[in-house]
């Protein structure tokens, strides 16, 4: 009787039995496949995914911004220069100078003007510092050389160190002679307005005068055709022979406000002059 075929051994792992490598094989290639894709959907691909940890990246103070978008520095503003000052007049303004009186006239033979006071920040530049005042100048205007009896106001910058007045100090910082007798003025301005408290305070221009005298001092370095005695002083209601006037309660701001250790200065002329 012929004997059936025997099947073929199932090899197992030596020392032990169990299933068939094979298939085992085949199992644990199928699981290393699935860490795999699990370990890429956690952490990324080698081909440029991003990591999904906070910290896997840059800190956000250090991380740098597209070029040309959000992240590019603001332009720094440029400082305010004083308005309607050009260089050459600007120029004339001591480096020291932290307060700028800025008077400007409407035309060169114009008899009205603005006034307003500036003060120099070290940021934001030259800002103002008062309201805009009305003022009166010289009756035939401005010039740039100044003569005894011309009727012009002088064009120019000039500092401002002493005060005076027919009235008591209202808390300036300048020197102030308060002089109730020597600064009475009688009779009538060029236009026949009185002139009746027109020096109750006064804050001398530096203009041929010695500074740290009183407003009083008739010193005149550049002689005396040249002319002298330019103040701020009260306004009169009309031109003036050369002084630059403004309203009352403006000469007691100014005198409160103004700083020897500030350097003030007056920048004064018709607008066409200043913008030169």
């Amino acid at each position: 009787m012929p004997t059936a075929p025997r099947p073929a051994p199932v090899r197992t792992e030596p020392g032990r039995a169990g299933p068939p490598v094979a298939p085992r094989r085949a199992a644990a290639a199928a699981a290393l496949a699935a860490a795999a894709l699990l370990l890429t959907a956690c952490t990324g691909s080698v081909d440029g995914a991003r990591p999904s940890r906070v910290d896997d990246v840059a800190p956000l103070s250090t991380a740098q911004p597209p070029a040309g978008r959000a992240g590019r520095d603001a332009p720094v503003p440029r400082p305010a220069a004083l308005p309607g000052v050009g260089a050459r007049t600007l120029a004339g303004v001591p480096a020291d100078a932290r307060q700028v009186v800025l008077v400007t006239g409407t035309g060169r033979d114009a008899t009205t003007g603005k006034v307003t006071l500036y003060r120099r920040d070290p940021a934001a530049g030259w800002v103002a510092a008062s309201p805009v005042w009305p003022a009166h100048n010289a009756a035939r205007g401005w010039t740039d050389e100044h003569r005894t009896g011309d009727l012009r106001s002088p064009v120019g910058v000039y500092t401002l160190t002493d005060a005076g007045g027919r009235l008591a100090d209202p808390g300036t910082r300048l020197t102030y002679d308060h002089a109730p007798i020597g600064f009475t003025v009688r009779g009538t301005g060029v236009e026949g307005e009185p002139l009746r408290g027109a020096f109750d305070y006064v804050i001398a221009i530096n203009y041929n005068r010695k500074p740290g005298m009183s407003p009083r001092d008739w010193t005149r370095p550049l002689g005396q055709s040249r002319g002298g005695g330019i103040w701020l002083h009260v306004d009169h209601g009309g031109a003036t022979q050369g002084c630059v006037s403004l309203p009352a309660a403006a000469m007691r701001t100014l005198l409160r406000t103004l700083d020897p250790s500030l350097h003030p200065v007056v920048v004064m002329g018709d607008a066409a002059s200043l913008a030169r």
